[in-house]
């Protein structure tokens, strides 16, 4: 997918945006609810992974601020991995650099995500889950639309019993219920 919203343009990777990407994956703030920080090298790796979803109408993109060409993080949409209960389904989810925090950049992207899932896929419903205690992203899904549905607290499969970030909250969207 290729957007432009009103100050954002969403769009595929580019070799451009590795260095910027990689220090947005070392931030400890940004990934303070994420279990370690990403190398370089896991951010090439993650790169490549998300690249090969844009075949199939999804993927997390590249968002670039329209004003200046900054690479504001990534923000897109994947299959649920089928361990999730969510699963099957699409998630949404987001990941911007500190300093375009509180510029509502994240819910003017994923809005843009949520009508190319609705409006070009068809599909019925969107979900996203995070950890308990980031109320951040938590904000963020409220404000797009999502509601959150208690009954689908999961604990995050890849991490271990006992670690401090495996409660997970899940919040829904269902196509009928998106305001365009």
């Amino acid at each position: 997918m290729r957007a432009e919203t009103e100050r954002l343009i969403l769009r595929p990777w580019e070799a451009r945006d590795l260095e910027p990407f990689a220090a947005i994956n070392a931030d400890a703030e940004v990934m303070r609810f994420f279990p370690a920080r990403f190398t370089r090298e896991e951010t090439v790796a993650y790169i490549e992974r998300i690249a090969a979803l844009e075949s199939e109408d999804l993927g997390f993109q590249a968002v670039e601020e329209k004003a200046t060409g900054d690479l504001v993080g990534v923000v897109g949409m994947a299959p649920v991995k089928p361990e999730y209960p969510a699963a099957p389904g699409v998630e949404i989810g987001w990941r911007l650099a500190r300093h375009h925090w509180g510029k509502g950049y994240a819910s003017e992207a994923a809005r843009a995500w949520l009508a190319h899932g609705f409006d070009n896929l068809g599909l019925p419903e969107i979900v996203a889950f995070t950890y308990v205690g980031n109320t951040p992203s938590r904000r963020v899904m409220e404000r797009i639309g999502m509601r959150y549905d208690p009954a689908s607290d999961f604990e995050h499969p890849a991490l271990a019993e006992g670690h401090m970030l495996r409660p997970h909250v899940l919040y829904r969207l269902k196509a009928e219920d998106f305001q365009r």
